[in-house]
């Protein structure tokens, strides 16, 4: 089943003069085991897909289905539900609990669900290992870098069997060593089953994805395969 689909979506901000189309009749469908990478000028309507995408805002018009359920007819508790389970989502500004540890922050969209605390742990420190910072497990974020930050928003939105991921410039406070674990970590969600959906500027990091799509002035108005990745990150990913 497709995991990700929007159909005519429209987004407009304001009314009458004051309207802003922030996205205009977007269609688009993400399978299993695909990674797509978002690119586009600065305001071209990259992160108002991806907050469609999660949900996190509605369409002013069209569908957007995650894995054939229709977003916006969910109720609010339902919706909520879905992207605990589903939807992990890493945002440019993390969005991490300053009262959490990094092992907390990771584990509670899994307790929140109903996993016992023993076992959203053991699952969030798999993640902090993942990304090589489980040595921060029992730090708080304000005590971390703005790199291990990052790392540990990641590890949040890949916890569990999350079925799609959306990652709005996953890497932009990463070194590029660390980048690069970071996208082999995301490529490597998808090809075990995971959508994804990857916004980013760069066309190194695009050579992750299975296939790119360009936005301008809030359309699509491009779709491709990807460049061929750097020699370096091939390696990585043999």
């Amino acid at each position: 089943m497709t995991v990700l689909r929007l159909v005519g979506v429209h987004r407009i901000h304001g009314t009458d003069e004051a309207a802003v189309h922030a996205l205009r009749d977007a269609s688009l469908a993400v399978e299993p085991g695909e990674l797509v990478a978002i690119m586009g000028p600065s305001g071209s309507g990259k992160s108002t897909l991806l907050n469609l995408a999660g949900g996190l805002d509605i369409p002013t018009g069209g569908d957007v289905l995650v894995e054939g359920t229709l977003l916006n007819s969910l109720s609010r508790k339902q919706l909520a539900r879905l992207r605990r389970r589903s939807i992990g989502y890493v945002f440019q500004d993390l969005n991490l609990i300053p009262s959490l540890t990094a092992v907390e922050n990771v584990a509670l969209p899994l307790e929140l669900d109903g996993s016992s605390v023993r076992a959203a742990r053991q699952a969030a420190t798999r993640c902090l290992v993942d990304l090589g910072i489980e040595n921060l497990a029992d730090r708080f974020p304000e005590t971390m870098s703005g790199g291990q930050q990052q790392r540990l928003a990641i590890a949040r939105a890949v916890v569990g069997d999350r079925r799609l991921i959306l990652a709005d410039e996953p890497t932009g406070a990463l070194d590029s060593r660390t980048g690069e674990a970071v996208l082999k970590l995301l490529r490597g969600r998808c090809d075990a089953g995971a959508a994804g959906l990857l916004v980013t500027h760069d066309a190194r990091h695009a050579g992750w994805a299975d296939r790119v799509v360009f936005l301008r002035d809030g359309a699509i108005v491009d779709a491709s395969t990807p460049l061929p990745a750097p020699d370096s990150l091939l390696g990585a990913i043999r």
